[in-house]
């Protein structure tokens, strides 16, 4: 493509975030949609109902486990921004766990007068007395890194003669090696950034010198995604390590001497998953494999002593092979076993593989409830030997917390409430053929017997595979009403190995919007719902979804909510982190790419004449992932057409889209609001149907 292939955009000055005349044309619209869609009972009672469940002291305190202590982050009524807190195994068991809070975020940011929005913690082990935390400004994805004491619950100053890591605010990566020693990426000053806005050198950083006199460790190319280094630190094993992601599915792996900055590369292809525990190499290749007469299979997870990998061996052995119902979830170390988890038709079941001299043996780990998803949620091999927790909940089920050790079976460590009435809420599954006649698994919620108003949501991008799990919001503003909702598991996504998302990658990509439009279709065609009743919604990659099936499908959908979604896929990749996803989509750059980019760009292909459902648009100013402008451009080029839009953009949020709980209240009960009015069988009071 060139500059002059396509008129020009009116409304590249939206791209302007922080600009006043951007922002008062955000402030506009806000407060048009505030009017119309807040300003009621019923939207009054589903926020506060939402934000008593989020607020609740009944949810799940999810840990993570670092040896004696289980860390958790939480936010409710009284501690809006959030607290960062530990207890102890024995004491999480309690019902009233006494927790040590290490910081208070409300506090912070009321003392620094700053934004903070919690973005996670780096805990120095074994010893657990000094913490990296990265703090966010509204919720962005660039963060400040400061270094924290959790002997004295303070920040450790910069300066002497504390010498705190310390970084200003950046898309960092960074790292313990010893209490004083950090590998780091970040801004480094003009070059040292991809063009993708993340860290493209990375640098041993010693306590007490500035970080301008980092070491140079390694260099990637300006086209890079980002570069990192890691040290592993399992007795026995000591590893650096050093990875560059070439693109956003390819990435170099590299074992680095400490001593010589010397790399020795993990030949294995740059689109596998490769990783190493203790004298184990796994590889899950992403694409078929070969080897001398050998070929391993895409989505197989394979196994090979590494001395033996390094030394030129190259005869795996296959610890999972997928087929054309099964692949593979999810993979994670206890000390000495390895967690399976795969996805048999989108449903979960769980496996342990355990090496040995004689080979690997695989048992069970845990049964799992069918329409459910049960995931490895939290191992740490280094210091917790063969425990694990899982996690599980299904549509109307809420999440369990389990836990276990490896041969000793599991027991319930924790089990949420139930936040919404499922009496007679079933879960099918269906499937619809799409435009090529591959079938399309989807799942549907709803009282038995249930038609009429029905959402339904897609992502189909990335490899993310979208499974059962509990939803409440979902349940009580739209399930207890009797309403159905609807889950796609179009192709893009994860749901049956690499190649269900390599299909739908680049030139493929209309796989995943036929697959969408035919799952529409099948719910009218079972007579679960009309498109008059149909809604969608999706966020990210799958608000591009929402914004093909307006310009590409309108007449299946009553009503769509587009969420921090990409739309504008001419200019995408030069706006924030877009550049990374090329990989994903194309570069709309090259005439070849723009030709397959071009028919589906939902901005390109807005048109004057189609009659459109009505758009709920929604984003985040702090979104520092997916650009604002996409959502206001949009916005500003159905109202131009005169098309039924409505536009909210929260200030704070980032890619979440909201940076506390009142947030996430109100902007779900706003959406629920705008479906409610146009999907369901009876308007709001002191409504008309628009």
């Amino acid at each position: 493509m060139t500059e002059s292939a396509t008129p020009d955009d009116p409304y590249l000055w939206l791209e302007e975030v922080a600009a006043d005349t951007a922002l008062d044309w955000v402030r506009q619209r806000n407060d048009r949609t505030i009017a119309e869609f807040t300003e009621n009972d019923r939207f009054a009672a589903l926020r506060d109902r939402i934000r008593r469940m989020l607020d609740t002291d009944d949810r799940i305190a999810y840990p993570g486990r670092r040896g004696e202590y289980l860390y958790n982050f939480w936010r409710d009524a009284d501690h809006p921004r959030g607290l960062w807190r530990r207890t102890t195994m024995e004491q999480y068991r309690r019902d009233d766990i006494e927790w040590e809070v290490l910081i208070d975020l409300d506090a912070l940011a009321a003392a620094e007068d700053e934004n903070w929005v919690w973005a996670g913690p780096s805990v120095l082990r074994p010893d657990q007395h000094l913490a990296l935390i990265s703090l966010s400004r509204g919720g962005a994805d660039a963060s400040v890194v400061r270094e924290f004491d959790l002997r004295t619950k303070t920040f450790r100053a910069p300066e002497a003669p504390e010498y705190g890591f310390s970084l200003p605010e950046a898309k960092s990566s960074i790292g313990w090696i010893d209490a004083d020693t950090v590998y780091v990426g970040t801004d480094f000053g003009p070059g040292s950034l991809t063009d993708s806005g993340y860290p493209r050198i990375v640098k041993r950083w010693r306590r007490g010198t500035e970080l301008t006199d980092a070491e140079t460790v390694f260099e990637g190319e300006p086209s890079d995604i980002s570069v990192s280094a890691g040290y592993d630190r399992t007795p026995g094993y000591e590893r650096h390590f050093v990875s560059r992601g070439t693109d956003f599915f390819n990435h170099e792996f590299y074992l680095l001497d400490p001593d010589t900055n010397g790399l020795t590369k993990i030949d294995t292809p740059t689109d596998a998953d490769a990783s190493i525990q203790k004298n184990w190499l796994l590889v899950n290749p992403k694409s078929p494999w070969q080897i001398d007469d050998k070929t391993y299979s895409a989505g197989s997870l394979l196994a090979i002593d590494v001395d033996s990998f390094l030394a030129g061996d190259r005869d795996f052995e296959v610890l999972f092979t997928p087929d054309a119902h099964t692949s593979l979830g999810q993979y994670a170390w206890t000390e000495n076993h390895l967690l399976l988890g795969t996805l048999a038709d989108v449903q979960t079941k769980l496996y342990v593989l355990t090496p040995s001299p004689e080979g690997w043996s695989k048992t069970s780990l845990a049964d799992v409830p069918p329409m459910s998803s049960t995931g490895i949620y939290d191992v740490d091999p280094l210091d917790n030997g063969d425990e694990y927790m899982l996690t599980s909940s299904g549509f109307t089920v809420p999440p369990t917390l389990l836990y276990g050790t490896v041969g000793d079976g599991t027991e319930t460590l924790k089990q949420s409430p139930a936040f919404f009435d499922a009496t007679d809420v079933i879960t099918e599954q269906f499937f619809a053929e799409s435009a090529d006649g591959t079938m399309i698994p989807y799942f549907v919620v709803r009282k038995k017997g249930a038609t009429g108003p029905t959402l339904l949501s897609g992502y189909g991008g990335f490899e993310v595979s979208r499974t059962p799990g509990y939803n409440a919001i979902n349940g009580m503003a739209w399930l207890e009403q009797g309403r159905v909702s609807v889950t796609a598991n179009i192709r893009g996504g994860g749901e049956y190995g690499p190649d269900w998302h390599t299909v739908a990658r680049r030139a493929g990509r209309h796989h995943s919007f036929e697959d969408f439009a035919a799952v529409a279709m099948d719910l009218v065609a079972r007579e679960i719902t009309t498109p008059a009743q149909l809604g969608a919604i999706g966020g990210s990659n799958g608000g591009l979804l929402i914004g093909v099936m307006l310009t590409r499908y309108p007449e299946l959908f009553g009503a769509l909510v587009c969420q921090v979604p990409l739309l504008d896929m001419r200019r995408y990749h030069k706006l924030l982190a877009g550049a990374s996803w090329m990989a994903e989509y194309g570069d709309p750059d090259k005439p070849e790419d723009w030709a397959f980019i071009s028919e589906y760009s939902p901005y390109q292909n807005t048109r004057a004449e189609v009659d459109y459902p009505p758009i709920l648009l929604t984003t985040s100013t702090r979104d520092d992932r997916v650009h604002p402008g996409h959502a206001r451009k949009m916005a500003a080029l159905l109202e131009e057409l005169d098309k039924t839009v409505w536009y909210y953009e929260n200030i704070e949020g980032g890619h979440g889209g909201a940076a506390d709980n009142a947030q996430v209240a109100f902007q779900n009960a706003l959406i629920f609001e705008f479906l409610d009015r146009h999907l369901a069988a009876e308007p709001a009071p002191g409504h008309a149907r628009a």
